[in-house]
């Protein structure tokens, strides 16, 4: 078994080139984009970690996803401020909606946004002052209801006040 002749080619290369000669002064290194190759601690961690209401370094992220809407404090933030649950009612509302008679709103509070022509008798649980004039100018009649709320604050009001005359 002597020496190969030149005249047969081989099938392969005999000796390699290194990756790691040829990927010099390319930070890449052939795994496309500079961030793809690497682990999720050098990006800051996974999808949305790190992002926070106060950070900065995924901030560019955040803001194509969410808008400017994502950073800073929206609403209210406060702990003792309770949130208005009661319901509102505008006079067009009630213009579109109702034809005559006794329209009965007891768990609402009526605005006077928009005009009334037909005379209706409104029960509600409070009315501003320009609604108020607006029902009585058409013909109509507003009448006070009181809901489960003003009752149950009546009892604590009338409990104080008992507490108070001992």
């Amino acid at each position: 078994m002597g020496e190969i002749s030149s005249s047969i080619k081989m099938p392969f290369k005999t000796k390699k080139r290194k990756k790691a000669g040829r990927f010099r002064g390319r930070n890449s290194h052939g795994h496309g984009s500079r961030k793809k190759w690497r682990s999720s601690g050098e990006q800051g961690g996974f999808g949305m970690a790190g992002t926070g209401k106060r950070a900065d370094h995924k901030k560019s992220l955040v803001i194509k996803l969410y808008g400017n809407n994502y950073f800073g404090k929206q609403g209210i933030t406060s702990r003792g401020t309770a949130k208005d649950k009661s319901k509102f009612m505008n006079l067009r509302d009630i213009e579109k909606k109702y034809e005559k008679g006794e329209v009965n709103l007891k768990e609402y509070k009526i605005l006077g946004d928009g005009e009334i022509t037909k005379a209706l008798t409104i029960k509600a649980r409070g009315f501003t002052k320009s609604a108020k004039e607006k029902i009585e100018k058409a013909g109509g009649k507003t009448i006070l209801t009181k809901t489960y709320e003003d009752r149950k604050t009546e009892k604590i009001k009338d409990a104080k006040d008992n507490k108070k005359s001992e």
